[in-house]
């Protein structure tokens, strides 16, 4: 059976984007290999929990009483079955494994694939899994860079630290706090838009999902650009509309510190504290203009899925910009 075939193929399925055009393009000419990403997905899924995976289409009115009947057939599914496992291969921990896949960090009932999918041997999830891959192989870092990573209290950090011997992370502790500050827990402070960091420090800089919760982001890119090396490199994912063109604004900070709200309040988890973070910004293609302009020489979008290494939810997305 094909769709068997692509489970365990080794295929890593990956396209590179520089605008919004090459990307509609790619949608056009590969809808057959895109539409097998989620038969591919249905296929790992226990029969019993593929309504929760796969939720129906409600655009139309035959969608909308499909919902129904999804409903309620949501009632009668056996509620104890909350976890399975796929088999696949995990990049970091460099063997074949049993995925764990669960419903936490969901909502409605629905797989957070992107946040699941754990390696039982690294406990890196899928997206954590994808950008080691992707740094690894993309940006290609050697054992003696010097790498920077806006994050400290994760497993991210603690992995690349362990691997490679010159890596600083930080997390942002508040206002107020100078740039280089180090808590008495060790955690290092700093300001992805005031970086306390020398000119052409880093050969690599990584950022995941931390750029749309600055509201004046630009700076941010121009701060990532000032402390890398000519050469070195940028690699960051955020919330991405890939089918837009513009960023959508969700929210902006006023000159007198209060907060404008353009659409309802959006906040994601904060690893270093209890309450959520404001997101600000769902970007478009426009940021990769955006972040060209701040001095990068190149700047391009990774797409990539693959059911062999565990990266599932459909197409997932990392950007890389070049000194």
């Amino acid at each position: 059976m094909k769709i068997e075939e692509k489970c365990i193929s080794k295929t890593l399925f990956k396209y590179i984007f520089r605008s919004v055009d090459e990307y509609r393009e790619h949608r056009k000419t590969n809808v057959d290999v895109i539409n097998r990403y989620e038969q591919v997905e249905r296929y790992f899924v226990p029969w019993f929990l593929r309504y929760k995976a796969y939720p129906p289409n409600q655009s139309s009115i035959s969608g909308r009483l499909i919902k129904r009947l999804y409903d309620l057939l949501i009632k009668l599914l056996p509620q104890k079955y909350q976890e399975f496992y796929i088999q696949g291969f995990s990049y970091p921990a460099k063997k074949e494994v049993q995925f764990l896949v669960d419903f936490k960090y969901s909502s409605n009932n629905q797989i957070n694939w992107r946040e699941r999918v754990v390696c039982p041997i690294t406990g890196l999830n899928n997206r954590i899994r994808a950008t080691v891959h992707i740094f690894e192989t993309d940006v290609i870092p050697s054992a003696n860079d010097c790498i920077y990573i806006t994050e400290q209290v994760t497993p991210l950090f603690k992995y690349l630290s362990a691997k490679y011997p010159d890596v600083i992370g930080s997390e942002f502790l508040g206002n107020n706090i100078a740039g280089g500050f180090i808590s008495e827990n060790g955690i290092r402070h700093e300001d992805l838009t005031n970086l306390s960091f020398s000119n052409e420090q880093f050969s690599c800089v990584v950022s995941l999902d931390c750029l749309e919760h600055i509201p004046n982001y630009i700076d941010a890119f121009a701060e990532c650009f000032r402390v890398l090396k000519p050469g070195g490199k940028f690699i960051w994912s955020v919330p991405f509309l890939s089918n837009s063109e513009k960023n959508l604004i969700r929210a902006k900070l006023n000159k007198d510190g209060s907060i404008e709200y353009f659409l309802p309040p959006e906040y994601h988890g904060d690893p270093v504290g209890s309450g959520g973070i404001l997101c600000f910004t769902h970007f478009g293609w426009n940021m990769i203009d955006e972040v060209k302009h701040v001095g990068f020489s190149d700047t391009y979008a990774i797409f990539f899925w693959s059911s062999y290494y565990g990266y599932l939810g459909g197409e997932q997305v990392l950007f890389i910009a070049i000194k």
